[in-house]
């Protein structure tokens, strides 16, 4: 490995000598000069991996000489060392981008502090992450083993979500394989506890929060608190929560983060109606056959969210004054931001917001969203730049200076499909890829949760015969009919509708004005 190479600018360097036999001890490289313009002349012969510069120098000042080291290379990583404590020329350090402030008189350990934090970063970062994940691993197993209550297995998934993330950083393709095949684990696992309990969760009142309980349990207490804007991001999974949150920081603090259960299927048409009207869609369709509709019946699925929430609102006795909009376009965004004042005086305002759903299903449908969003972290730095670029995020800086609470939720999450499962239905069979409804249904028993009789968990029956069924873990339905075409075409896709801790565990985000 080359000797890093270091080049320090200071008018009294000779004061400096033990400092710099001290590194060159440690095996580092260093190269010294006593004035700015010097410094520049040296960069112009050979490469440097950092500099060390004093602030207060005759001549080419300190803060001069930075401006034109960044001039000639952004990246290099400049550590600004001074005697001055003033604030003011902190901020124009800082303001330059340096790397490291140091206050004289230093001494070499304080050098090679910042050394190490600047030039090897990233290598002892990868370091401790690779430790701390192995020894997290053996307790992630032993979690798997045991876990069985909703609470538990949200803790589970949020744990390795943090590990996913932690583990994006340092780029070891040998731990991100583990993780991954824990992932797999964890979902064959809460497949089977979804199985068992997920029925029973309707009959119980110590069940988690779902989405026909959502309103009622976590949105109305926040009413009573004062002016709200509850934001509805369609198919947001947890991760790509955690991604944007950061960005949500300068405007607003969060108070509260719970995680709920979308229902089955978590489909829009399911899950975001269930929201809006308190009610399971067998519910629905018997109360509300109007604004109703199964997955065979023509039209829009949810084109009366708006009314199921007022029906919601009246059925609780709410006396509240509230707006509803529906964003599926740069175009809607924009006019809503634009005219975002006229909600002041509302109680409650709800935006659903539709950009992640149209994402994931350009990813299956475009070539180039497929490159941009090849796997999950792609996908989650897609989201971000969405965020911080979208007329929701000046919303939500307007909803700020109006002093308003911020909720932030979604209807479902989305799984990246990697294996097919064979599946036969009659032309009556609803088209999802992780879930299907219809008649005489052929399928592989072993790869999905199956409901027989439909009104056991709440669902309508297309027919006497209907049933559903649910694909677990990352596979998708692929009728045998262009069974190879097919299975290319959707592979390494992202699908909902299925059970997969990605799709039924999801945030609901309370978050208050800064």
């Amino acid at each position: 490995m080359d000797k890093i190479t270091i080049l320090w600018v200071d008018d009294e360097i000779d004061l400096l000598k033990p400092h710099i036999l001290f590194l060159e001890d440690k095996n580092y490289n260093v190269i010294t000069c006593q004035s700015g313009q010097d410094a520049l002349e040296e960069m112009a012969d050979r490469q440097f991996d950092i500099v060390f510069l004093d602030e207060n120098m005759p001549g080419l000042s300190g803060l001069d000489t930075l401006t034109e080291i960044k001039v000639k290379d952004a990246t290099l990583p400049v550590v600004m060392i001074t005697k001055s404590e003033e604030e003011y020329i902190m901020e124009e350090a800082i303001g330059s981008k340096i790397a490291d402030y140091l206050i004289k008189p230093v001494n070499p350990h304080q050098i090679l502090l910042s050394l190490k934090k600047n030039l090897q970063h990233s290598r002892l970062v990868s370091e401790k992450t690779t430790a701390n994940y192995q020894q997290e691993f053996r307790k992630i197993a032993m979690d798997l083993s045991m876990v069985n209550t909703y609470e538990e297995w949200a803790e589970l998934y949020k744990k390795l979500i943090y590990w996913d993330l932690q583990l994006e950083q340092i780029e070891d393709t040998g731990m991100f394989e583990i993780l991954e095949s824990q992932k797999i684990e964890a979902n064959t696992q809460f497949g089977k506890f979804i199985e068992r309990n997920y029925a029973s969760w309707f009959n119980q009142d110590d069940g988690p929060v779902m989405s026909h309980t959502l309103f009622r349990k976590l949105v109305l207490p926040e009413l009573e608190k004062g002016p709200t804007l509850m934001v509805v991001i369609d198919n947001l999974r947890y991760d790509q929560w955690f991604a944007f949150e950061d960005a949500l920081n300068t405007f607003y603090k969060k108070r509260r983060e719970t995680p709920y259960y979308s229902i089955l299927p978590t489909a829009t048409q399911y899950a975001r109606n269930a929201i809006f009207s308190g009610l399971m869609p067998l519910d629905m369709e018997k109360k509300y056959p109007k604004w109703w509709k199964n997955d065979t019946d023509e039209g829009g699925k949810n084109l009366y969210e708006d009314k199921f929430l007022g029906a919601q609102i009246d059925r609780l006795g709410l006396d509240i004054r509230w707006e509803y909009h529906k964003i599926s376009s740069l175009k809607q965004g924009k006019h809503l931001s634009q005219n975002f004042k006229t909600q002041k005086n509302n109680d409650l305002t709800v935006i659903v917001y539709n950009f992640v759903d149209i994402l994931s299903h350009s990813k299956t449908e475009m070539e180039v969203i497929k490159e941009l969003a090849s796997n999950d972290k792609a996908y989650r730095s897609l989201t971000l730049s969405w965020f911080k670029n979208s007329p929701l995020l000046e919303i939500i800086q307007q909803a700020q200076s109006l002093g308003l609470r911020l909720i932030i939720t979604t209807d479902h999450g989305t799984i990246n499909v990697k294996q097919p499962s064979k599946v036969i239905g009659d032309r009556e069979t609803s088209l999802n890829l992780r879930y299907k409804t219809g008649r005489s249904l052929t399928y592989e028993q072993k790869d999905v949760l199956e409901a027989k009789d439909p009104g056991e968990i709440h669902l309508p029956s297309i027919t006497m015969s209907s049933s559903f069924i649910f694909a677990k873990n990352d596979l998708f339905f692929a009728y045998p009919n262009n069974y190879n075409h097919y299975v290319s075409y959707y592979r390494n896709t992202y699908q909902h509708g299925g059970v997969s801790l990605e799709e039924m565990i999801i945030p609901f985000i309370v978050l208050d004005p800064r």
